[in-house]
């Protein structure tokens, strides 16, 4: 179940149309799919992808993806800490990012271009597809404490996953907000 929250508002909906034609009219695709395979913590990308292959390659033929990885974090993440840092710090890519959360959940945090949204944040969990578009600031937050997540990322080229960092420091602002996950 997602949630959309815009903490300079003190707004939160759980509502998913709501959510879908907030997120739509700003260019950012929501759906969500079944997240139904059963499988262990500690299955392997290629066990991950070969599960979700029916739901998955249709959609990435239709929409020109070529590339699909699965990025699995939980309590066991070797350097969890760095890694996080790394998400959390405000970004673009240079094409769409997709992400299908098969397990867990966390934030996508944004910081739209266009000067009237408020920074906001989707709460994604099992089930939810996401797909942000290309050159769009945002940064993602797993949690501080027992994360847990297993995403399936989607590209056009591996070229698009580097991460491009604003340095603008917004990321800074909101993290006292962010609460655990």
């Amino acid at each position: 179940m997602a949630v959309l929250n815009i903490p300079d508002q003190q707004f939160s909906t759980a509502d998913v149309a709501e959510i879908r034609t907030f997120l739509n009219t700003r260019g950012i695709w929501f759906d969500q799919w079944e997240a139904k395979e059963n499988l262990p913590e500690d299955a392997d990308q290629d066990a991950v992808l070969n599960a979700y292959a029916y739901v998955l390659q249709p959609f990435m033929q239709k929409n020109g993806y070529q590339v699909a990885d699965v990025i699995n974090i939980n309590s066991t993440t070797p350097n969890y800490e760095a890694l996080r840092n790394k998400f959390l710090s405000e970004h673009r890519h240079t094409e769409d990012e997709v992400r299908f959360f098969v397990a867990g959940k966390g934030y996508f945090w944004f910081n739209l271009d266009n000067g009237s949204d408020p920074v906001f944040n989707v709460l994604c969990e099992a089930g939810d597809l996401i797909s942000v578009p290309a050159h769009t600031r945002h940064w993602f937050d797993a949690g501080q404490k027992n994360p847990a997540v297993k995403t399936i990322r989607m590209f056009i080229d591996q070229s698009g996953w580097v991460p491009h960092y604003t340095e603008s420091g917004i990321d800074q602002v909101y993290q006292p907000t962010i609460a655990d996950v």
